[in-house]
């Protein structure tokens, strides 16, 4: 799987309490329409499998969007909770952006986490709808030495 890093949000993003993406995406404009034309999501890939030992930890991820950089004061384009036994290593989900959303001109990615002690490592980027590959990621089977 090919990724553009000026769409790639968090690259091994180590996630243990709420944080926005180490990176955002600059549309250039505040008034261009992120989600006109073809299709896009947001594209998490499970780096290190969410923690569940305590069972009480809780995964939700959200598009967000800003007029800065930091991403201060956003607002949640989509979110998603999704269960610790479905964020083993190597899954990958996908968050689409509603057609017709318009963007403020920072997009971004936020982890809110919760629980007892919530530990999640992600990878996360933007990609077109019809560019998403349907392959399966599996763990490294060897160790280099």
């Amino acid at each position: 799987m090919y990724i553009d890093a000026l769409l790639l949000l968090s690259d091994a993003q180590a996630v243990t309490v709420d944080a926005n993406s180490t990176n955002t995406f600059d549309s250039g404009l505040s008034t261009n329409e992120i989600g006109t034309g073809e299709p896009l999501c947001l594209v998490l890939q499970v780096d290190v499998a969410a923690d569940f030992t305590s069972t009480d930890e809780t995964y939700e991820f959200q598009i967000i969007q800003s007029t800065a950089a930091a991403l201060t004061s956003p607002d949640i384009l989509v979110q998603r909770s999704i269960l610790a036994a479905d964020l083993t290593i190597g899954s990958l989900h996908y968050l689409p952006i509603p057609p017709g959303a318009k963007s403020k001109r920072y997009l971004g990615a936020y982890y809110n986490v919760g629980g007892t002690t919530p530990t999640i490592t992600v990878t996360a980027f933007l990609q077109p709808m019809s560019m998403i590959q349907r392959d399966v990621v599996y763990p490294d089977g060897f160790t280099i030495s």
